[in-house]
């Protein structure tokens, strides 16, 4: 009796010490989100305080909590800064920092602007807007894609007719990541299928149950909302060779082609075009390049913290507590669903990337789906759906700070904008809930 009552003893100290162990190594994203929320909050101001400050600040806390000595927390830090997908998002950063850039000094974003303004009506903006991002993001499966070729047209649409930047720039992040969800080439729909061990079109049709209804209650929304856009736009002429670099990046991009190679055929496309139509010279071209770089920069920084952060978080246990703290409460199909959905959205916050939130969890939601007979392609859909939910409105995602950047607004500004990441959550929540 006595050693039995000793091993309890011993069991609850260590889960325990397990439980506090596992809080101290998710602290840093509560000390971030506190210093951002809570101190924007109390100056007013959502501006005043820099995003790249308050990692700077969660990636010191970070450096202070975890175990070892400093070199080899500095290490760890720097591996995570500069794992190879952090350092590949860097690189489409710059050149999407220079393409844009040099776009708009030599007239693409006006051409496009005009062009797409003489198609489509005032109240069909946003609707309009909705659906090419749609159609750009399933063919070519990259939610960063699609908001590099298309939030500069967005941006320059509001600026000539007066529509909301924030909701234009919402519109596509929106429609970025309906693609990012449902199509066959995107890395989430790979990543999670591989996961479970099911095939694309299956995961494909239980996902459109939950994407259709999310779909239809957003288009609606953005046909609503433009019945009060106003009378049709008045436009410009449109410079048809101008429209040649965004063409060339959508069609390259729709036909698969590395986002790395369409971004350089679009950056070499501005310097032909602008220099041979008198856009800019050559001093012009290169300092366009340079403002697109330097424009992205805390963007840049950002990333780097963020790698660096998430990297001391894993090592200190932070998604195997995430893991093991659900994985012991569930109750049936429904319970088990809720927590797979948890877990990847919990993932997901800790690694602000929804492919690697998958691919995190997916052994574990393989686990659960197994356990409690799920069906395989449900339990991909709902890995990929809750991922690409929580990915779509957290302000320090690359997709949301790609957007800012592009667009000129703060991405707090953005999240209140994004129906279709909150209509996506919600239906696939209900999805669960009401389930046989």
């Amino acid at each position: 009796m006595r050693k039995n009552k000793i091993i309890t003893t011993f069991a609850s100290s260590m889960n325990a010490n397990s439980k506090k162990n596992g809080l101290l190594a998710l602290s840093p994203m509560m000390v971030f989100l506190g210093i951002y929320l809570i101190s924007s909050i109390a100056l007013h101001d959502f501006y005043a305080v820099p995003v790249s400050a308050a990692f700077v600040l969660a990636s010191a806390y970070a450096m202070m909590i975890s175990k070892g000595t400093l070199q080899h927390r500095i290490e760890v830090f720097s591996q995570g800064a500069g794992d190879r997908n952090v350092l590949l998002m860097i690189w489409i950063f710059v050149l999407a920092g220079a393409f844009a850039s040099t776009a708009k000094e030599m007239g693409a974003i006006d051409a496009a602007v005009n062009a797409t303004l003489s198609v489509i009506p005032s109240r069909f903006a946003f609707a309009g807007l909705f659906l090419a991002a749609n159609i750009v993001s399933f063919s070519i499966g990259t939610s960063v894609g699609t908001i590099v070729a298309l939030m500069p047209i967005a941006a320059g649409i509001a600026q000539q007719t007066g529509l909301d930047t924030a909701v234009m720039a919402a519109v596509v992040v929106g429609g970025a990541f309906f693609g990012d969800n449902l199509s066959f080439i995107s890395d989430t729909t790979i990543a999670a299928t591989q996961a479970l061990g099911c095939r694309m079109r299956d995961k494909f049709k239980s996902n459109l149950g939950i994407v259709l209804p999310a779909f239809i209650v957003v288009i609606g929304i953005y046909l609503f909302k433009g019945t009060g856009a106003g009378t049709d736009f008045q436009t410009g002429p449109v410079s048809w060779i101008r429209l040649i670099p965004y063409l060339a990046v959508i069609v390259l991009a729709l036909l698969g082609c590395n986002v790395i190679i369409v971004l350089s055929i679009g950056l070499f496309a501005n310097a032909v075009i602008g220099i041979s139509c008198g856009g800019f010279g050559w001093g012009g071209f290169l300092s366009a390049i340079g403002s697109g770089i330097a424009g992205m920069s805390e963007l840049i920084i950002v990333t780097l913290l963020a790698g660096g952060m998430l990297a001391l978080m894993r090592e200190a246990g932070a998604l195997d507590f995430i893991m093991s703290s659900l994985s012991g409460k569930m109750k049936g199909k429904r319970g088990a669903e809720l927590s797979i959905a948890a877990t990847v959205s919990l993932a997901n916050l800790c690694t602000a990337n929804n492919t690697i939130a998958i691919i995190t969890t997916g052994e574990l939601a393989r686990n659960i789906s197994e356990r409690f007979n799920l069906s395989p392609r449900r339990t991909a859909s709902i890995l990929d759906t809750f991922s690409c939910m929580v990915q779509g409105l957290i302000p320090y995602g690359a997709q949301l700070l790609m957007a800012s950047s592009l667009s000129g607004v703060g991405a707090i500004d953005i999240i209140p904008n994004l129906y279709y990441p909150m209509a996506l959550g919600l239906s696939a929540l209900l999805a669960i809930l009401v389930r046989r």
